[in-house]
């Protein structure tokens, strides 16, 4: 079988993984799933890049699309390990290991140092692009966050308090766009005036 289909069958699994943080805090089964949030950072980090290049930014969107597209995929073998984890498996312990799940799940490729240079490239935040997409897994997130607070629930605000450290690596015009983009996210969730439902903590 072709390595790029047998990488495709494995990816599919994304499809139908749960996000756990949702999961954790009561949150049915079905509400997010890696490849949703994986689709949510592709098109948040597309349009970041475009805000970016029309305001006379230089990056490279392609490789933006790419880090994004391919950030998650570690997931399809170590599972998706919520922030919680990190207290008992240690940060570097989950690093390590997301790392050599990312290379066993493109060692068939044919461009198999390029997938795993974009890897390494976001976990490190070495280019503009990668802090890019990093700025738009954490939109992603809070844009999740919002839609399920407009839902109804509560028992979120640990998710936001995401915005409490607001350095992604980027500085002057990228870092007010950045900014601009996440105050929007703020102001949209304070315009909620709904009863909320309270989920099971």
């Amino acid at each position: 079988m072709s390595a790029v289909v047998t990488t495709l069958i494995e990816l599919e699994r994304l499809k139908r993984l749960e996000r756990t943080g949702w999961t954790l805090r009561g949150l049915p089964n079905g509400t997010e799933s890696v490849a949703s949030h994986s689709f949510g950072v592709g098109v948040t980090a597309m349009l970041l890049a475009d805000l970016f290049v029309g305001r006379g930014i230089d990056l490279n969107s392609e490789r933006v699309l790419r880090i994004a597209l391919l950030h998650d995929w570690a997931e399809v073998r170590v599972g998706d390990l919520p922030k919680t984890a990190g207290a008992y498996f240690g940060k570097e312990v989950r690093k390590k290991a997301e790392s050599a799940a990312f290379a066993d799940v493109v060692s068939e490729l044919p461009e198999v140092q390029s997938y795993k240079d974009l890897y390494d490239d976001y976990e490190h935040r070495q280019s503009i692009e990668a802090r890019i997409v990093k700025v738009a897994d954490v939109v992603d997130l809070l844009v999740e966050a919002l839609a399920l607070e407009r839902a109804g629930y509560r028992g979120l605000n640990e998710f936001w308090e995401v915005l409490e450290e607001r350095d992604f690596g980027l500085d002057g015009l990228a870092r007010q766009l950045v900014n601009e983009v996440l105050d929007s996210l703020v102001m949209a969730r304070s315009e909620l005036h709904t009863p909320l439902v309270q989920i099971n903590e």
